[in-house]
């Protein structure tokens, strides 16, 4: 039943979108188009201003990376986290994921092709995929875009609903599949 009703909101989500919205913004007279129009025009201005820390992050990421810290991070937590029923070969995207959106998504993909997309594995890790937040990529987006230096409690938020997010797909995952 549940799989059904996912399934079904899963399938109607992205066209009621396309069609709503515009619809909202007719029926509120809104100039739809130029609104949007006007709206890519500051998301390229947005886009100018935060190269430099784009580039800063995207630099960090692949030094932890290359360095091995990732693995080696995971290998220490492997034995806690298997005692909750998280696999641990989901470890790497857990760590990869507040870092890397691109990262993260060849880790998946990696896992879907290893274990199979129907295997326990794969689904929980796309569901981590989906409902974690690459927590340093965006603090570097929107903290830099309007200029802010000192992101203070934002990075522990974002890490902590990480965690949250991770676990919330775990125990769905286990009751869904």
């Amino acid at each position: 039943m549940i799989r059904q009703i996912l399934k079904t909101i899963s399938v109607w989500a992205i066209p009621c979108f396309l069609v709503g919205i515009p619809l909202f913004g007719a029926i509120k007279r809104v100039k739809v188009y130029e609104s949007f129009v006007q709206g890519a025009k500051e998301g390229f201005q947005v886009g100018i201003r935060i190269i430099p820390y784009l580039v800063a992050i995207l630099v960090a990421v692949g030094m932890l990376r290359s360095a091995g810290a990732i693995d080696m991070l995971a290998r220490c937590l492997d034995p806690v986290l298997r005692r909750i029923g998280m696999p641990a070969e989901i470890l790497p995207l857990a760590i990869m994921r507040p870092l890397s959106g691109s990262g993260s998504m060849g880790i998946v993909t990696e896992l879907i092709k290893t274990h199979g997309p129907d295997s326990f594995i794969a689904r929980f890790a796309a569901s981590a995929y989906a409902s974690t937040e690459t927590t340093f990529y965006v603090l570097a987006v929107y903290f830099g875009s309007v200029g802010i230096k000192k992101a203070r409690h934002a990075v522990a938020s974002g890490l902590v609903a990480d965690i949250v997010s991770l676990f919330a797909a775990l125990i769905v995952c286990r009751l869904v599949f």
